[in-house]
């Protein structure tokens, strides 16, 4: 594996949340400085084995708007 992906949203009761697809990964944090260190922490622990490791993790900010009409 090269890349994972996480899914980053605003947590509704305050901070982020990071889920990552296609793993049993997920982290969360009061901030995104400190949310991105915690995935990183989050993949090398999942990944324990380097060679397995993957080297990119990308990150997809999802953020929900509503408009009324």
């Amino acid at each position: 594996m090269i890349e994972i992906v996480f899914l980053v949203e605003e947590d509704p009761e305050g901070g982020y949340t990071a889920r990552a697809v296609g793993e049993s990964i997920f982290t969360q944090d009061d901030d995104l400085p400190s949310l991105r260190e915690k995935i990183k922490d989050a993949v090398t622990c999942h990944f324990p084995d380097s060679e397995k490791r993957p080297r990119i993790i990308r990150l997809h900010e999802v953020r929900e708007e509503v408009l009324v009409l």
